[in-house]
């Protein structure tokens, strides 16, 4: 196993485990990256100081060393997801890729309707089956 795996989820910028319709598994992990003004601290969601806690909802991403500020969106483009998988054919790989989710159209059974959901989308290395990472529907 060739991907660095995270020790705990404060080195997490996202994690989750996900299994689908097709017996397909996921595990998926995006890193939190260093601070480019003071190459030191970790960028991370700014933390609520009453409670500690990450502000799920902000908008911007912020040094632990230097409260340096950048935007989530220009933040989110440089970061790197890292994915283990075990595809509907058996077979097991890793990927590593960036950390873009686009739109797809997937079959919602409850409504029975399409409907369209961000996901990261790559293909299994042995039967080229897409296999997608959805962010979670509300």
């Amino acid at each position: 196993m060739g991907l660095r795996q995270p020790k705990s989820m404060d080195e997490c910028v996202y994690f989750t485990l996900r299994t689908d319709k097709s017996k397909s598994k996921t595990k998926t992990w995006v890193f939190k990256e260093q601070c480019t003004k003071c190459k030191d601290g970790l960028m991370g969601k700014p933390r609520d100081p009453k409670t500690g806690k990450p502000k799920i909802r902000a908008l911007e991403y912020t040094c632990s060393k230097c409260d340096y500020i950048v935007e989530k969106k220009e933040y989110e483009a440089t970061l790197t997801a890292n994915i283990e998988y075990t595809c509907a054919c058996g077979f097991s790989g890793e990927v590593q890729m960036p950390f873009k989710r686009k739109k797809i159209k997937i079959f919602d059974e409850e409504d029975q309707k399409e409907k369209s959901a961000d996901a990261l989308q790559f293909v299994c290395e042995k039967c080229n089956k897409k296999i997608n990472v959805t962010k979670k529907m509300k």
